[in-house]
């Protein structure tokens, strides 16, 4: 009972807190990071900082490497790595998620970078995120609803949510696509909650007539939406696809009425580490002035954000125009003058894409400097165009020795997170 009211004061305390102008917004965060301080103090790594008020700006900036290497520095709660990393990994080979370190959940991120992560939330920040989570993703609401949420791991995090009103029921992604059919068709879930991998795969079970439902409110999580999956889903469905950006790093952003993903400034500050001259696209800095067993300062993500400035919705807090992808996706090859060049993933998927309106599944990987291999699902006249189009791309940077090859293999595996461009040099 007490969880639940603390869920409600939470919420209550968002509304109250509502930034209407980037000003008071800007004052909100400096009054949240004061108070921090004080969570800071708790904190081996972060304490000798804290006490001197040392601005933010002179805190380190942190990768998962460097924060999992701290782990039982950073956080608060004097829990091991060791410890914690056997805890998650238990509850994902046993399929049950329910074991905590005194009263603190424990989690792994999917990993799909390298090295896992592990994520601590005491009750109260459980409490926090679902109070988010109801003000900005799922809504509040007396009536009751149903909610089909589709995970890798579920976790207390995510179960926290349940309700009277508000009942929750975890489909594990390792699960058939014909499990997940059947137990939707009974459930007939007011709120669908999956990554664009699982949706498009339920979208062509309803185009095939295999899934009855008609949910008031589809929720893609964990992978980058593309534009087209995006609308794809919006035209089977028959309704706006909304968005959550969250990581082992916490619930960074959610879509506004207007479709835009717009960061929790709220309760994160953001700094913008930019990726190119033009300032079009950067990594962000993440601090989450809400997470206090296991800090988040100046953590930097390799996800590749473009920003948007111009949201009809008037939020004052950022907006994101497009999440490309990780910057350990972006290509590498050598031009005709044998310098290297990068090219964003975000240029393959525009080549790709725009060749043939047909083109609708597609990943593509690259597996050394001349070898591209293209997955696409389609005819071999859409083939050549997709290979055309890159092969366009490449002359503009003036790199002419990359060899293209169809392969039938879709490089994504049940389970894990669908990323359409690849670097995977052998």
């Amino acid at each position: 009972m007490f969880f639940k009211l603390q869920i409600v004061i939470y919420w209550l305390i968002l509304q109250l807190h509502k930034a209407k102008s980037r000003a008071s917004l800007l004052k909100l965060q400096q009054k949240r990071w004061r108070k921090f301080q004080k969570v800071l103090h708790r904190s081996p790594f972060y304490q000798a900082k804290s006490l001197h008020n040392t601005t933010l700006q002179d805190y380190p900036v942190m990768n998962k490497a460097s924060f999992m290497g701290q782990f039982d520095q950073i956080n608060t709660q004097g829990i091991q790595v060791k410890e914690a990393y056997e805890v998650a990994l238990g509850a994902e080979e046993s399929r049950d998620f329910s074991p905590e370190i005194n009263g603190i959940t424990v989690g792994l991120s999917s990993g799909t970078s390298g090295n896992r992560g592990i994520f601590l939330a005491s009750k109260k920040e459980r409490a926090f995120w679902v109070a988010a989570v109801l003000d900005r993703v799922i809504g509040f609401s007396l009536k009751k609803r149903r909610v089909a949420f589709f995970l890798r791991a579920n976790s207390n995090l995510y179960s926290s949510v349940k309700s009277r009103v508000l009942s929750f029921d975890f489909f594990d992604l390792y699960d058939t696509l014909a499990h997940h059919v059947q137990r939707l068709n009974q459930l007939k879930p007011n709120i669908l909650v999956a990554q664009p991998s699982m949706l498009l795969d339920l979208a062509q079970e309803i185009q095939q007539g295999r899934l009855h439902i008609n949910p008031q409110k589809i929720i893609s999580v964990a992978e980058v939406l593309y534009p087209e999956d995006k609308a794809l889903l919006e035209v089977t469905f028959g309704q706006m696809i909304h968005q959550v950006y969250q990581c082992t790093e916490g619930f960074l952003a959610s879509t506004c009425a207007h479709g835009t993903l717009h960061f929790n400034e709220d309760f994160l500050m953001i700094e913008k580490k930019y990726l190119d001259d033009s300032k079009t696209r950067f990594h962000p800095i993440i601090t989450d002035l809400k997470r206090s067993s296991q800090p988040i300062v100046r953590y930097e993500l390799n996800d590749i954000i473009q920003e948007k400035t111009d949201c009809a919705c008037g939020s004052p807090m950022m907006g994101i125009a497009q999440i490309e992808g990780r910057s350990d996706d972006v290509l590498v090859f050598e031009n005709t003058d044998v310098q290297e060049v990068r090219i964003y993933p975000d240029f393959f998927r525009r080549a790709i894409i725009t060749a043939d309106d047909a083109i609708q599944d597609y990943t593509l990987v690259q597996r050394n400097a001349n070898l591209l291999e293209l997955y696409l699902q389609g005819s071999e006249e859409s083939f050549q165009k997709a290979k055309q189009g890159i092969e366009v791309l490449l002359v503009k940077y003036q790199i002419d020795t990359v060899n293209i090859v169809r392969t039938k293999i879709k490089h994504h595996e049940q389970g894990n997170k669908l990323r359409r461009i690849k670097y995977e040099k052998n």
